[in-house]
């Protein structure tokens, strides 16, 4: 484009603003060819490009242009690794020109509300820090090679069932504190190009034309100034869409909706200047994705091996007991390999975030590869791929096993389970892959259970009898390659759980309120979702959020916490004191000792993954902010951190806390806004308006017979009540013909002179 955008703008006609707020097919933004400006090509894209044969078609069924696979989003969410998002975001950016992508649909950074979740294998964490983070890292890897991301989707869209027609009941502070939080963070860290709203409805506007998260939330308060897209067929009102600041319907052409805002213009219902924004903010996308020159192309080669090293990086080691794990080549003979998926692996999930890849690493023939000659390897299928239970197929896998030095048993959920659209309806293994590891785990004590999934998996009855579990996820189309490097102890396993994972469906804090009824589906679980809850409830997971054990030891020593003129200073060293290189994931944690508001036992607010070699130690600072203290006050509309005691924890997991630090943190004598309702602590809290109060107090003392005073027996009683309930109980007879009202707005006034005057 060689105008300005104004001036573009301004050689418009209306119809042609208004067709250029919808797409003109399933894939594409429309173009207008005599001004020069061209449409923009977008795919989905959460851990590869899944680019359709015809921008016609969804693709949802069928075979699309083969692209590089990557960790799904709950994989690499728990590689915990910011620097390793950023190169998968470029390789992305990169294969993107090279396939004529320039908006890549992505990431996903929902919360994980419930492990339940269809699209949960899509989604980073149960943890807005984490998740913000690492989506920030993603968007900026991406963006800098000239794509566009679409950050989705916006926002609280944590079920797959009746989701388009279901509203998620969430009140404002669980809101803005654990569903919009990781919005924010990347919003600010990374400026992506593109939002997405979601399909649901939020407090019963739909999110596509939702003004309080629309304008005043994103556009307002955040500063958002990019594009924002439905998702696709998510638009219930065009017009009301627009005015609240969805720019660009997809997918295309919606011409029915085209002539809705060409009349809303006309009529006056809608004003042009608001179409203009609009129009204005695609502009600037295609400037955007066309501004830059093309990637530096790599090869399918180099794009295969990230993955592998993505896969590795997430793969998390929950349990090695009697340290099985790394498989001794020198003292093994030969492994039982048992389970479909050691062949047929899971690599991602169903949808439209299931890309075509260009290569699948099996992890039997990779297994087969490091083994070498001197090892035997046999092999079993265990299980049918249907879900019935085969006996014969256990006995053959147990005959196996038996006569093996190691079994290695992959399991986890079907094909079928997990998948946009539809819900888990469990997240226990199949009963067949349950019967197959007990009847293994009986006869060889050296059992290796290998699982994926893309969600929490419920382990009892069967972990308890293995001493080995490795959490695969669904790791891409390097997985094979990675899991037997990891097997054969060639790469130490550095992954940590992005969400916790229960003993059994129902301690999970959503279980009562799974779906909706009704078109609503009520968070009333509040802030205490993932180890939030676990911690307040005081209920052992079966792996606590941030888990994940290595094949070497880290000591924390000499934790320093101080407060400096622009924020909070934490360090420490980190030390290695195994025998081999290894990578830590270093969590810190913020508790508040004591808050007016309910607040959780912990929340992570830093962390960083560090690789040491043996005997090597590193000192790792991090610097909080006044918000990383903070709450979302609701009586004042915005964040508040109080001053006092906080517990500053850094720990290996959110249950392996290794050492804490108590600071006092001064963050300023916090404001009260006072009103008609305002209750006695609040006047109290505030040395200006107690004086005030006070005085009032005094004045009112002489004449009445009963008399007030703020000591402590009167403050017990009534300092959970409002002054104005005071007035009316105990003062009638000094009020006289005023009414308490005015009393109360009397003494707010002379509150708010006296702070001026102060």
């Amino acid at each position: 484009m060689n105008a300005s955008i104004n001036e573009l703008i301004k050689d418009m006609t209306l119809t042609e603003k208004a067709s250029l707020c919808a797409g003109l097919n399933m894939w594409m933004t429309k173009g207008i060819e005599r001004l020069n400006i061209p449409p923009v090509h977008m795919y989905d894209g959460t851990n590869g490009i899944r680019k359709t044969n015809s921008d016609d078609e969804m693709g949802i069924t069928t075979e699309n242009v083969p692209a590089t696979c990557y960790p799904t989003g709950a994989a690499i969410g728990s590689s915990w690794n910011t620097e390793l998002l950023h190169e998968v975001g470029e390789a992305l950016g990169n294969e993107s020109k090279e396939m004529g992508v320039e908006l890549l649909l992505g990431p996903g950074i929902n919360m994980k509300r419930t492990p339940l979740g269809g699209r949960n294998f899509e989604y980073y964490s149960e943890d807005p820090c984490l998740t913000g983070e690492l989506g920030a890292a993603f968007i900026n890897g991406l963006q800098s090679k000239g794509v566009g991301a679409s950050l989705k989707h916006f926002a609280c869209n944590n079920q797959e069932y009746e989701k388009m027609v279901t509203s998620s009941e969430v009140d404002e502070r669980t809101l803005r504190e654990i569903y919009l939080s990781a919005f924010e963070r990347i919003i600010k860290k990374s400026d992506p190009w593109t939002v997405m709203c979601s399909y649901n409805l939020l407090n019963g506007s739909y999110t596509s034309e939702n003004e309080h998260l629309l304008h005043d939330i994103l556009r307002e308060e955040w500063g958002y100034e990019g594009v924002v897209i439905s998702d696709w067929t998510a638009v219930n009102d065009r017009i009301r869409g627009l005015k609240a600041g969805l720019d660009l319907e997809m997918p295309g052409p919606a011409g029915y909706n085209t002539k809705a805002i060409i009349k809303a213009v006309e009529s006056g219902v809608l004003e042009e200047e608001q179409l203009d924004k609009s129009v204005a903010r695609i502009l600037k996308l295609v400037e955007r994705v066309t501004g830059m020159e093309d990637a530096v192309p790599a090869t399918a080669m180099e794009y295969h091996s990230l993955a592998r090293k993505a896969a590795a990086e997430s793969i998390v080691l929950l349990k090695n007991e009697n340290a099985i794990l790394p498989i001794q080549a020198e003292s093994t003979h030969s492994i039982a390999v048992i389970g479909r998926f050691a062949k047929k692996p899971r690599i991602q999930g169903a949808g439209s975030a299931k890309v075509t890849p260009t290569r699948v690493d099996i992890p039997f023939e990779e297994m087969k590869q490091l083994a070498g000659a001197s090892i035997e390897l046999g092999y079993a299928e265990g299980y049918p791929e249907d879900d019935s239970v085969n006996e014969e197929m256990i006995k053959e896998s147990v005959a196996l096993a038996a006569k093996s030095d190691v079994a290695v048993i992959f399991v986890g959920q079907p094909e079928y389970a997990e998948s946009e659209m539809r819900d888990l309806k469990g997240i226990d293994l199949p009963e067949q892959q349950i019967l197959l590891i007990q009847a293994i785990a009986a006869v060889q004590p050296k059992c290796i259970v290998v699982t994926s999934s893309g969600t929490a998996l419920a382990m009892r009855p069967w972990v308890q009898h293995v001493p080995t579990v490795i959490h695969s996820w669904l790791s891409g189309q390097g997985m094979g390659k990675a899991i037997a490097e990891i097997l054969f102890g060639q790469v130490s396993p550095s992954g940590k759980l992005s969400e916790t994972f229960p003993v059994k469906l129902s301690d999970n804090p959503s279980h009562m309120r799974i779906r909706g009824e009704n078109g609503k589906l009520y968070y009333r679980e509040g802030l205490f979702i993932g180890y939030r809850y676990y911690d307040r409830k005081e209920l052992a997971p079966q792996f606590p959020f941030g888990h994940g054990l290595s094949y070497t030891s880290f000591a924390y020593k000499d934790m320093k916490a101080a407060q400096t003129e622009t924020g909070i200073t934490v360090s420490f060293w980190l030390e290695n004191i195994g025998n081999r290189t290894g990578k830590e994931v270093v969590q810190l944690y913020v508790h508040d000792e004591e808050c007016t508001w309910t607040r959780p036992e912990k929340e992570l607010k830093a962390f960083s993954k560090i690789e040491l070699a043996p005997g090597e130690k590193r000192q790792i600072v991090f610097e909080l902010e006044e918000r990383d203290f903070a709450y979302y006050n609701t009586k004042y509309n915005r964040w508040v951190a109080e001053s006092g005691y906080f517990q500053i924890a850094l720990g290996s997991s959110s249950r392996d806390i290794r050492i804490t630090e108590r600071l006092y943190c001064d963050f300023g004598k916090e404001e009260v806004s006072f009103h008609k309702f305002s209750l006695i602590s609040d006047w109290i809290s505030d040395p200006v308006a107690k004086s005030v109060l006070e005085e009032c107090l005094d004045e009112m003392n002489q004449h009445v017979v009963e008399k007030i005073y703020l000591n402590d027996e009167f403050v017990g009683f009534w300092e959970d009540g409002p002054l104005i309930k005071i007035l009316q109980m105990y003062g009638q007879t000094w009020l006289g013909d005023r009414s308490p009202d005015e009393i109360i707005e009397e003494l707010i006034r002379k509150v708010y002179e006296r702070r001026i005057n102060v």
